[in-house]
């Protein structure tokens, strides 16, 4: 973004030391093979002063004594999975509204922005792609932002507060604003790294229009899951957009830094644009799956018309074989009867007898043909 500097290597940030910030400590610490979101709850903080670190204290009581004695510097203390008594320590040396920590201890939070007193408390809802299964991961984060500190409680891996922690280190300019420059930092964190998950989710909507049109029987299932995670999407994003409108509206109120009102900009900028391609992808996935509704209604139909035909045809062969074994079954009742040989038959010593027995076969087998072959059966 404009307002911050490119992001350094790894190997040239501070953090990469023994002494490095406790993100980052966290962030190469073993993690669970299953689930790399997996963490133990961590306590992690710095104390900065003038846009530089001056310690970075092992405990949270030596946090809030540290602090104490500097009152021009600034804490900086980010947690993953926190218990409840470190949230409750925090909440107590920092006058933290109890909402506010019941709200951060629960998360499955909204995006949402609320002003406490000199205290500001933002939940974002962070999000990555994962490429082997092809699933959007999303995390949540909760920042608690006052006169002289700055507390992150993330739950889940995303984002990498790490990175944010680097960023802001080296450039001790834009550090030295004061806790409303961390914010803003990590607020470009969570909406820069909307940005491959919007990659990934377009590369999907390609994948599924091909397996649509290819006539795949499982594109359905996809269809509707990658549905529901642009529906996580748009709660992660659109109340975005209002947040960051209502921190621009306070610019003069609260007396913003004038190259941190131009960062907040450009940030607004990028999270709108991706609030946009979220609504379009939602409404193409919808549109896919009317089309693939489609498509699969006009092969039953197609699977229909042919067990139809089949049907049909079956039924015209049954008709002639019906139609040919009436026309057979006549003469052999005739026939039949006539072999009784009962000695009592008034045709048995008619001179015409036998004509007329093979006559009445022939009249009757005629008879049903002509039948038969007029209702088309024949």
């Amino acid at each position: 973004m404009a307002a911050v500097p490119p992001r350094p290597s790894a190997s040239s940030s501070p953090e990469s030391s023994a002494s490095s910030s406790p993100e980052s400590s966290a962030a190469s610490s073993p993690r669970p093979a299953g689930d790399p979101a997996e963490v133990a709850s961590v306590v992690q903080a710095a104390l900065y002063r003038d846009g530089v670190r001056v310690s970075a204290p092992a405990s949270l009581a030596e946090t809030f004594r540290e602090l104490r004695e500097q009152p021009e510097g600034m804490a900086w203390i980010g947690l993953a999975r926190p218990t409840e008594s470190e949230l409750l320590s925090l909440a107590s040396e920092f006058d933290l509204h109890p909402l506010a920590v019941e709200d951060a201890m629960e998360a499955h939070q909204r995006p949402k922005l609320e002003r406490y007193g000199d205290t500001l408390f933002v939940v974002l809802r962070a999000a990555r792609y994962l490429d082997a299964p092809e699933q959007v991961d999303f995390g949540e984060l909760h920042v608690f932002v006052g006169p002289d500190f700055v507390i992150t409680v993330r739950h889940g891996a995303a984002p990498d507060l790490s990175a944010v922690r680097r960023r802001m280190e080296e450039t001790p300019d834009l550090l030295k604003l004061g806790p409303e420059a961390v914010l803003y930092a990590i607020l470009d964190a969570v909406v820069d790294g909307y940005a491959p998950v919007v990659a990934g989710v377009q590369n999907d909507i390609d994948e599924i229009e091909t397996e649509v049109f290819g006539g795949d029987p499982a594109v359905s299932r996809r269809i509707y899951e990658l549905s529901r995670e642009m529906v996580e999407f748009q709660r992660a994003t659109r109340p975005l957009v209002g947040m960051l409108h209502g921190l621009m509206a306070g610019f003069s109120k609260y007396g913003t830094d004038e190259e941190l009102q131009r960062y907040l900009r450009d940030v607004a900028d990028h999270v709108t644009h991706t609030s946009e391609r979220v609504d379009a992808f939602r409404q193409a996935l919808t549109e896919i799956l009317t089309v693939n509704t489609t498509l699969v209604t006009q092969e039953q139909n197609a699977e229909m018309r042919a067990l139809a035909e089949a049907g049909f045809e079956q039924n015209e062969e049954i008709k002639k074989i019906s139609s040919w074994a009436a026309i057979l079954f006549a003469p052999t009742l005739v026939g039949t009867i006539y072999g009784m040989n009962f000695a009592h038959m008034p045709e048995l010593h008619w001179v015409f007898g036998y004509p007329f027995a093979i006559l009445l076969m022939a009249v009757v087998c005629v008879t049903l043909y002509v039948v038969f072959k007029r209702r088309d059966w024949l």
